[in-house]
């Protein structure tokens, strides 16, 4: 039975979440500030299966919450309910690290079935780690890096770092459209579910993260590169180039 824990200082939501989410037969916690939440998962973090995070509460918010948690290496999945489901919002969630999200108000029978399918993946990945080898479609390398979208781990000279759910897919859907040019609109309705009128700025400012990750010289990428006035081209074995202004 999976355990879920409800981050939200709406008493009477909160409420409601627990009674339902319990009537499907989920173990269900609440806890309405982010300070409380995070103390629960740094000491029994490893018995809760899916945090629903709502972004406005009191001191510390749900955007805190989720960095500190990503920040000290925990990849407990996270849904974050935000109160006006504006896309600045969404964006910024997924750039710190959160898997999905739900704008309020929302059908329950909508929250039940992204918390199932956040689950489903938990438990797949769960089964197929350490189980993916050379050469699996779950797997890309190139040069001396690869990139394990199954753990979720870019790996370099033996190092390993871990992905978010969301610069995994990033990843995956450029190395499949390797060497093209592929829009900011696309990507923000092909990996983020978002509208293409989204502002994309913050989806430059994730990249300019990712390539901190897997760029010799963040400065001037090889890899993941800038197409001017378009948007990004992934290459895995590029030629030295003038870099373009990210």
């Amino acid at each position: 039975m999976s355990r879920l824990l409800i981050v939200e200082d709406e008493e009477h939501l909160a409420t409601g979440l627990k009674f339902n989410l319990e009537a499907e037969g989920y173990r269900v916690v609440v806890y309405e500030s982010g300070e409380a939440a995070l103390e629960l998962l740094s000491n029994d973090g490893d018995d809760v299966d899916l945090v629903l995070l709502d972004v406005m509460l009191p001191g510390i918010d749900g955007f805190e919450v989720v960095q500190q948690l990503r920040a000290g290496g925990n990849f407990v999945p996270v849904m974050m309910l935000t109160a006006r489901g504006q896309n600045e919002d969404v964006l910024r969630g997924f750039e710190l690290g959160a898997d999905d999200y739900l704008p309020k108000p929302f059908d329950l029978s909508i929250l039940i079935a992204r918390i199932q399918g956040l689950l489903r993946r938990k438990t797949w990945l769960a089964q197929r780690s350490g189980q993916i080898g050379q050469g699996s479609p779950d797997e890309f390398s190139f040069g001396d890096r690869r990139i394990d979208f199954v753990r979720q781990v870019f790996a370099k000279n033996g190092s390993e770092m871990r992905l978010t759910l969301m610069e995994a897919e990033l990843l995956r859907y450029l190395v499949r459209h390797e060497g093209q040019n592929v829009e900011r609109e696309v990507l923000l309705e092909d990996v983020w579910g978002m509208r293409r009128d989204t502002d994309t700025r913050t989806i430059d400012n994730f990249v300019v993260r990712l390539r901190r990750t897997i760029e010799d010289d963040p400065s001037d990428p090889q890899h993941l590169q800038t197409v001017r006035g378009v948007g990004y081209r992934f290459v895995a074995n590029p030629r030295r180039r003038r870099p373009e202004p990210s």
